[in-house]
This record gives C-alpha cells, structure tokens and sequence, in this order.
C-alpha cells in the first residue's frame, strides 16, 4: 500500500478504537454491539484482575482471608526480601488497578513483579507453570501486561483526573472542558 492511499475500513478501525468501529455500518451487528462494550468488558477484567491481586497483598500483609501462604492468619515478616515487598506492591498496585487510577504504571509495576516472581522464584523448580505451581504469576503477568496497552477501560478514576476525560465528560453534557 503506498504512503498516498488512503486507509482501508479495517486498517482506519484501529486509529480510533471505538468511534470508526462503532460507526461503521458495514459490520455486522455482533462487531457493532463488541466495539460498543468493549470498553466495559476491559473495565470489568481491570477491575477483577486488580481486586484479586490486591487480595493476595492484603493476605500477606494483614493476615486476613487465610493469610500469608495459607499460614491461618499469619503475615510476611515487614521489610523482608522478596516477600515483603512483593505483597506491598500487590496491594498498592492492585488497588490501583481496580479502581483505574494510574491503571498503566500500576500494571508494568504488578506485570514486573509477578515475571520477577515466577523466573525467580518458581522457574528454578521446573520449566513449566504446571510442574512449578507458577501459574497464578504467570497469569497475573500477561494481564497485567494487557492491562498496559488497553488501558483501564471505562469507569475508571483516570478519566476523572485527565484532560481527555474531562474533555469527554463536557462532550456528553454539553458544557466546555476546564
């Protein structure tokens, strides 16, 4: 395709993810209805993913729901190396996450930890996840690291701090952006 030509339906569907998608009366009603709640659903996976990551954090660090490894309420030991730190940053990061405030840096944070977690700590046992009970961290992982080039999606507090939100929310009741 030269520089000149101008973008296909599909290839112009991604520069704007929702407004060309949406519009676009040559998709089907199902693509339509996607394009439409797509938003939404990312909105719901942020807020699952970062509601149970911060589950875990609150398990380490307080002792609730089962505690620390199952320990019956026990907590990690403040200010040890990895665990510690790992369980703060699993509870700051994933309520960050759940509520989409600063969803992005939240998941390269959450997304690092649980790769360091699993090649440092479950890796080393066995090659796979299913053979070194790393599945958790390497789920965590990829969906944190989804969660970097999605976005948080809709209802999240982000919108409510930027500029572009603010700008969409004057658009939808028709007064002008502070």
């Amino acid at each position: 395709m030269s520089a000149s030509a101008p973008l296909s339906p599909a290839a112009s569907a991604h520069s704007s993810p929702n407004s060309a998608r949406s519009a676009d009366p040559a998709l089907g009603p199902l693509a339509r209805f996607g394009a439409t709640a797509q938003p939404y659903v990312i909105a719901g996976f942020r807020a699952v993913v970062g509601g149970l990551f911060a589950c875990h954090g609150a398990s380490k660090l307080f002792g609730v729901m089962g505690g620390a490894m199952g320990s019956q309420g026990g907590t990690v030991p403040q200010f040890t190396w990895p665990g510690w730190y790992a369980a703060v940053i699993e509870l700051v990061c994933g309520l960050l996450v759940l509520t989409g405030l600063g969803t992005r840096a939240a998941a390269l944070l959450a997304s690092g930890s649980m790769a360091y977690a699993y090649f440092k700590v479950h890796q080393p046992e066995a090659l796979w996840p299913i053979q070194n009970q790393g599945e958790l961290a390497a789920v965590f992982c990829w969906a944190f690291f989804l969660l970097i080039f999605t976005g948080p999606g809709a209802l999240a507090l982000d919108g409510l701090f930027s500029r572009k939100g603010r700008a969409e929310r004057a658009a939808r009741t028709g007064r002008a952006a502070a």
